[in-house]
């Protein structure tokens, strides 16, 4: 004796390029293209790591020590990831000191990557509990 179960399995419909763009709207604020700008050059990068490392207030020429670099291009890196919000600065005379700051830096980062789990498919992340807007 044979007995036929059929079963329906209901597929996830996957959103095209334009639903999504109105769908998921916390990521697009995010999605600071300075912030990733200042991020993308490798001389910045190893700049805000070697302040990350130090994690005290360092002037110019400090920072420079990391990087075979000329002070006035370590000067303009510097200025660029204060603009982007990674860094912040204090002068006491002529001398500028800079500090990465960690918490906006931190809450940031944080913030993309709780909307980016918020946005994926469900099946891309194991811990992610819906896709965007809730669809499945």
């Amino acid at each position: 004796m044979y007995i036929c179960i059929m079963v329906q399995v209901r597929k996830r419909r996957t959103m095209t390029p334009a639903q999504a763009s109105a769908c998921c709207r916390p990521i697009d604020d995010l999605l600071d293209p300075e912030l990733f700008k200042a991020l993308s050059d490798p001389t910045r990068s190893r700049l805000l790591g070697c302040l990350v490392k130090c994690g005290c207030a360092c002037t110019v020429s400090d920072v420079g020590e990391c990087c075979a670099v000329d002070l006035s291009v370590v000067s303009r890196h510097l200025s660029l990831l204060e603009r982007a919000g990674v860094v912040q600065s204090s002068k006491t005379g002529r001398t500028v000191h800079y500090v990465v700051d960690y918490a906006h830096l931190c809450r940031t980062m944080r913030a993309i990557a709780d909307a980016i789990e918020q946005c994926c498919p469900a099946e891309q992340l194991p811990g992610c509990a819906r896709g965007c807007c809730g669809a499945r």
